[in-house]
């Protein structure tokens, strides 16, 4: 099974929206049994769907509020993966189509310092030119609440 229903939906839903309550808690919420609920997570987890409960972290809250993407042209090699696991300021990494090979969503401390992390970052062989661009704002956060909806009235 891919999809997921109306009681996977709404115990996801809840738990985006506080993910604190203990199986217990989200029973008496969902007005379902408590063996139902802890199957659901389990089933879920097990799926991928539910990746964990930590905390989300705002970067520019721990003194890390500039935040840019590069988009690297990369010699192909899994040295140059291990090497941007390595910088703490990369985020995240993606390898896409188009325009460069890798496309990493990197902080810093301030510009100035994003120069410093963008050497760390292209101050690699494996890496053969960079094109960054700094986030002025952003008006839509990462957010996978909206597909649970439509992802329960279309398991397909």
């Amino acid at each position: 099974m891919t999809g997921i229903d109306q009681l996977d939906a709404a115990l996801l839903s809840m738990l985006a929206e506080d993910p604190r309550p203990g199986v217990l808690e989200c029973s008496r919420r969902l007005g379902v049994a408590r063996g139902t609920v802890q199957a659901r997570l389990d089933r879920l987890r097990a799926r991928g769907v539910i990746q964990g409960f930590a905390p989300q972290l705002d970067p520019g809250a721990l003194g890390y509020p500039v935040t840019a993407f590069a988009t690297l042209e990369i010699y192909q090699g899994p040295e140059v993966r291990a090497h941007l696991a390595s910088v703490p300021e990369v985020l995240e990494l993606h390898t896409i189509t188009g325009q460069g090979d890798m496309l990493c969503r990197i902080v810093a401390r301030s510009n100035a310092d994003l120069q410093r992390v963008i050497d760390r970052v292209v101050g690699f062989d494996g890496i053969v030119r960079a094109a960054t661009a700094i986030a002025l704002e952003n008006p839509v956060p990462y957010r996978v609440l909206p597909l649970v909806g439509e992802a329960a009235a279309d398991p397909g």
